[in-house]
């Protein structure tokens, strides 16, 4: 029993009842019970076969899986079965456990052995800051923590300190405080194959005199040793694969110049021009934008198909300029693997496709939203041989994010993103990069790296049948009265959780819808059923998203999550939900069905 103020001099008394399994789940577990009061472990073999997709499943399987799922209810008894029985009550604590039965399988499982470009890299942006773009701390802890999640591409800006005879890492001509830069480099070797044993990527935003890149270069050097790859000749015809590369550091520079002073696009990406956030952007971020819109503005803006840089720059040249190879230290260029540049002049002349050489492209995320309506199929031919990275804006003061689906579905492997900017977009880029035992790398799908017999590819908004529809039933929820306080929702009685249940992908696909409100239940009950029509799935991201309904405020945040469906497991499945930031909770979960049509 609960007890909550009521009217300053009463109160009110809830009880509090554990759910009862779904009826999904008694019709499975009287099904493959064969009308029994259990299930043993050839029967539940039969199921994790059946119902779970799990062809692979043995009796050893089952009969490990209903030991710990035997545990998790009798976790307090001295008693042990020599061969344990599953009751409805155990069947169901199985179900709902997460680790016993995930929504989809945590193993790389997915081809290593192609070049780097059929690829997307889990890419970070300025990884070094602690906060926004402009005064915050700049520091090796952010590095630390965007490897423990399995980020593989780390940017570093690099310049020389107040004293001209060392290297230090800053936001230049910012606020921000430096870090020196031999501290990021020896984090990064401590931690860099923590999340995933698959390459590391360094990124160098290089403002460096030549005699300092001699010193960055011994720095590199003789921190990572045989750790650090770099190739025998200056230019290589293919990348090497992730699997080549295991357990090794590339550098890459240069990248182009994230401006301090960007002109007033009036703010397209939605963030709040005084600097200030409402309490429903704290709480749980704005909304992702709007793909579509996005195209159609990049479309009303684009005049020609010459991509300007944001503002003048001169000292930004390109790895390509004759007068940079002249000036660099030449033990400094050695070291690059991966060459980059900006594009100069005509784009159509930047994603040509050299035959004798790989490159690197990097372009901003306004840049690119025009370039996919002038030079989408140009950007996808580019992208099947070379890298695309794409980054945010300079008006992200606030290390705010961008819809990363632009980039994807045109083949960008590296789509930059501040892992420290909390929101609804991060969360995408978090799901995204749960596929494939989340090691950093996702193949590309087979369509992005074909061409056709008049060089034709693939074009994300073309009008495409839907191949494949998925269902996705959403049960019930758990695990909040264990995470938060009783007054933590509501002060005046249990919380009222509704779920959101939607897909981000091309604009095709993308939608959101949500069940009712359960009002006053620490264990809502939804049993509502939602179906997703598909035209390209293999770019899909399933969001999940809980809220706690207030008749008087903004709704509260209570969890979220984002899945690839390329991975989903079909059957009845645990979904854990993450907090605001992406830390997975240590109790709240869902309980949801996944069936493909």
């Amino acid at each position: 029993m609960e007890s909550y103020k009521y009217c300053l001099c009463f109160s009110r008394k809830f009880r509090w009842v554990e759910a009862q399994p779904p009826e999904d789940v008694k019709e499975a577990f009287t099904a493959y019970a064969e009308r029994g009061s259990h299930i043993n472990a050839e029967q539940l073999r039969r199921f994790l076969a059946d119902a779970q997709g799990d062809a692979g499943a043995t009796a050893a399987d089952a009969e490990r899986v209903m030991e710990q799922a035997y545990q998790l209810r009798h976790r307090h008894t001295l008693v042990k079965l020599s061969k344990p029985l599953l009751a409805l009550e155990d069947f169901h604590q199985f179900l709902f456990s997460e680790d016993l039965n995930p929504p989809f399988r945590s193993q790389v499982h997915q081809e290593m052995t192609a070049p780097l470009s059929h690829y997307y890299i889990y890419t970070g942006h300025n990884s070094y800051l602690t906060g926004n773009q402009l005064s915050s701390d700049c520091s090796d802890v952010p590095i630390i923590k965007a490897l423990e999640r399995g980020v593989r591409v780390i940017e570093l800006d690099i310049w020389p300190n107040s004293t001209k005879d060392g290297i230090n890492v800053l936001h230049g001509r910012t606020l921000t405080t430096p870090v020196e830069l031999i501290k990021c480099l020896r984090s990064i070797k401590e931690y860099a194959f923590t999340a995933s044993p698959y390459p590391v990527i360094i990124t160098l935003e290089d403002h460096l005199t030549p005699d300092l890149q001699a010193k960055v270069a011994e720095m590199v050097t003789e921190t990572f040793g045989d750790m650090l790859y770099y190739p025998d000749k200056d230019s290589i015809e293919e990348f090497p694969s992730p699997e080549a590369l295991k357990r090794r550091i590339i550098l890459s520079t240069k990248p182009p110049k994230e401006y301090l002073e960007a002109k007033d696009d009036k703010d397209k990406d939605g963030a709040p021009q005084n600097g200030k956030v409402s309490n429903e952007e704290e709480a749980w971020g704005k909304e992702v934008p709007d793909l579509q819109y996005e195209l159609e503005s990049a479309d009303k803006q684009n005049e020609n198909d010459q991509i300007e840089d944001e503002e003048d720059d001169d000292d930004d040249n390109d790895d390509d300029d004759p007068k940079v190879h002249q000036n660099s230290a030449p033990e400094y260029k050695h070291l690059i693997t991966i060459r980059a540049g900006k594009p100069k002049g005509r784009l159509s002349d930047s994603l040509k496709v050299d035959p004798d050489k790989v490159r690197r492209l990097s372009l901003s995320e306004q840049e690119l939203a025009k370039a996919a309506i002038t030079h989408g199929a140009d950007l996808v031919r580019f992208t099947q041989k070379n890298l695309l990275r794409i980054y945010p804006k300079g008006t992200r003061f606030n290390s705010s994010n961008y819809n990363p689906f632009i980039g994807w579905m045109h083949g960008a492997q590296m789509v930059a993103f501040n892992m420290q900017g909390y929101g609804r977009s991060l969360w995408l880029m978090h799901g995204f990069y749960k596929a494939n035992g989340g090691c950093g790398y996702v193949k590309k799908p087979d369509f992005l790296l074909k061409t056709g017999p008049n060089r034709e590819v693939f074009h994300p908004t073309a009008n495409l049948p839907v191949k494949k529809t998925l269902k996705v039933k959403v049960y019930m929820g758990d695990g909040w009265r264990k995470d938060f306080s009783q007054t933590h929702f509501d002060a005046y009685s249990p919380p009222d959780f509704y779920t959101r249940v939607g897909i981000a992908g091309v604009p095709a696909d993308a939608v959101m819808k949500k069940t009712k409100a359960i009002e006053d239940d620490w264990t809502p009950v939804w049993n509502e059923e939602f179906t997703f029509p598909l035209t390209v799935p293999e770019l899909a991201l399933l969001r999940i998203e809980v809220h706690e309904y207030d008749m008087s405020e903004k709704d509260d945040f209570g969890g979220q999550t984002c899945l690839p469906v390329s991975e989903l497991g079909p059957g009845i499945r645990a979904v854990p939900l993450f907090d605001r930031k992406g830390m997975k909770f240590k109790s709240v979960k869902l309980l949801v069905r996944f069936e493909f049509v």
